[in-house]
């Protein structure tokens, strides 16, 4: 992920992240679905969704731990 996405992400407010995350693992769970039954055209985009995931948490996570400081 480059950074000027990263920092688009970051940008982003704890609603709009939420909401973004539970996009995310939609998606996740329809590539994984389609991917079950071979109809999966791009396997890599399973890989780049899961990273999407585990951004948003750890944006999350750091806001959380600079809220509690």
């Amino acid at each position: 992920m480059k950074s000027s996405e990263l920092s688009k992400i970051r940008e982003l407010t704890d609603v709009e992240l939420g909401k973004k995350l539970d996009d995310l693992k939609k998606e996740l769970f329809h590539l994984r679905f389609q991917h079950a039954i071979n109809q999966l055209e791009n396997p890599m985009r399973l890989k780049a969704v899961r990273k999407e995931i585990a951004i948003v948490k750890t944006i999350i996570r750091e806001r959380e731990m600079k809220t509690e400081a």
